[in-house]
């Protein structure tokens, strides 16, 4: 949805200047939907991003006609699900945590189709859940041919009127993608008040399932899907303004929001892991996940409701996960409570990144994009899987990690993050009876950067060995070789030189022992 937003809410004529939406101005022709080639006004930003943003929209709208059509499962079988006239109370359908999909062959040199479809795992996850909510809400909004609130909805206007995507229903009486989104969501917000909801306890629940038909919920809530799932209601809050939804939605977002200031937040502002009812809480190796869904949370009840109760403390926890789990000297996050080692993937990299973006934004917390800025050039760009001449790639996928090598992106670092990345914070130790040894490998950016002419190169060799550090062209041109020698375990520095190289941006990259790691400068001239 973010992709095709961006890429919809804008049009462009044919030399790329920028045109903005009126509700007069128009890609298609006089008196009709369909798309006038003559007229000098095109979708998108660029020509490239009007193409884009209908490629991605049209996955969308099909990836949930087919989810409605075919994956909605009453426990026993899947199927297919009426939107329009769905009831939990006359009969439950959800879409479980995962199914296996048997492919089998259309015909030679087309891609596969989808064959048997086996439920592996029967739960309703309230993060899928959620997903979907939010995803299709604001496709729901995006398409919606009575909100006329910005030029970007007015530009939406002229992509869901029958050319490239049919109309809504109350256009043309025949249900159209605005009427599939409004439907799909309407279907996972009663599925979670009526799966995952505890009115006792007022919290959501992470699982439930039916068992026999009948309605098996667990006793257990995660405190970044707790903090989430106020940020779907926040969305289902504002499209179904007006309707029984709405309060229903306020709510059951006013309780989770309590919830987790009285059950999950402790007295120092940090959250536990989760709760669990008849218990308690998980506070035992407090993750990073969990302070950021717990502020992520907080401040959007606050947004929603205006009691500064929950502003407050999302201020808090926003400290607390500032002052815990931050470190400075790092420019990184530990990932979880104790542990000098921080494992980062694409999920907690992005709730953190949610936190920060509401705490600068909702809470006024001034150094927040800094803070995230200074983790993201040193975790984000690292995690980037760079794939290019200057990681020693050919063509193809020559190191066979599965992605591809992409020459032409700017400093052959595609859009592509790793499934995971480590990252040990602890200091170089003493031995007793040697010198230090260094504990990991690091490569740290380089300072200053920019820079002109000089910078220094800071790096730490866990093993013995060969190594070689390089300076590339973003063509992936090896402009200097820093060194290249065998070193011993420790820490290192080293000064380039840039005085006889053109300004731009550079690649270095140090290489050995199992080790390859590549970061970005900056030269100015």
């Amino acid at each position: 949805y973010l992709w095709a937003q961006d890429m919809l809410s804008a049009f462009h004529d044919s030399l790329d200047n920028g045109i903005d939406p009126d509700g007069v101005v128009s890609p298609d022709s006089a008196d009709s939907p369909n798309f006038d080639p003559t007229n000098n006004v095109f979708f998108g930003g660029d020509g490239l991003d009007g193409f884009i943003g209908q490629v991605l929209t049209a996955e969308a709208i099909n990836k949930v006609k087919f989810m409605t059509v075919a994956l909605a499962y009453d426990g026993a079988s899947l199927g297919a699900v009426d939107l329009m006239t769905y009831d939990p109370a006359s009969g439950l359908k959800y879409f479980p945590h995962k199914i296996q999909v048997t492919e089998q062959m259309v015909a030679e040199g087309l891609p596969p189709e989808a064959g048997e479809l086996t439920v592996i795992d029967d739960k309703s996850d309230l993060f899928d859940q959620f997903s979907l909510l939010w995803g299709a809400l604001h496709f729901a909004d995006m398409m919606d041919p009575d909100n006329s609130s910005t030029p970007a909805h007015l530009a939406y206007h002229e992509a869901f009127d029958g050319d490239p995507f049919p109309p809504a229903m109350s256009r043309s009486g025949v249900p159209g993608p605005f009427d599939l989104m409004k439907g799909a969501s309407m279907m996972v917000l009663k599925n979670l008040f009526a799966f995952h909801f505890n009115s006792d306890e007022g919290s959501f629940v992470d699982e439930a399932m039916l068992v026999g038909g009948a309605l098996q919920a667990g006793d257990h809530i995660r405190t970044v899907n707790a903090g989430y799932i106020i940020v779907g209601l926040q969305s289902a809050i504002k499209e179904f303004a007006g309707t029984p939804l709405e309060q229903m939605a306020m709510n059951k977002l006013t309780m989770q929001a309590n919830f987790i200031v009285n059950k999950l937040q402790m007295a120092d502002g940090s959250f536990a892991n989760g709760y669990t009812f008849g218990q308690g809480m998980d506070a035992s190796d407090k993750t990073l996940a969990a302070q950021a869904g717990g502020v992520r949370g907080l401040y959007a009840a606050y947004q929603v409701t205006g009691d500064e109760t929950f502003r407050q403390a999302a201020d808090k926890g926003y400290m607390a996960l500032k002052n815990n789990f931050y470190n400075r000297e790092q420019q990184a996050f530990y990932t979880k409570a104790g542990n000098q080692v921080a494992a980062y993937t694409p999920f907690n990299f992005a709730v953190l990144a949610g936190a920060l973006r509401e705490a600068a934004l909702v809470g006024g917390h001034s150094e927040a994009p800094l803070v995230y800025t200074r983790f993201f050039k040193k975790v984000a760009n690292v995690m980037q899987l760079s794939e290019g001449e200057a990681t020693g790639e050919s063509g193809g996928d020559s190191d066979g990690d599965g992605v591809p090598f992409i020459p032409e992106q700017v400093e052959n670092l595609p859009p592509v993050f790793a499934a995971e990345a480590t990252l040990d914070m602890t200091s170089s130790g003493v031995a007793a009876d040697g010198p230090a040894r260094v504990q990991a490998f690091v490569l740290q950016q380089n300072y200053p950067n920019p820079f002109n002419p000089t910078t220094t190169i800071s790096f730490s060799i866990r093993e013995a060995g060969e190594y070689e550090l390089s300076v590339f062209n973003t063509r992936g041109h090896k402009v200097r070789t820093l060194l290249k020698t065998e070193l011993q375990s420790g820490p290192y520095s080293i000064t380039l030189d840039a005085a006889d190289l053109p300004g731009g941006v550079y690649v270095y990259r140090l290489k050995g022992q199992g080790f390859n790691r590549a970061r970005r400068l900056v030269l100015l001239k």
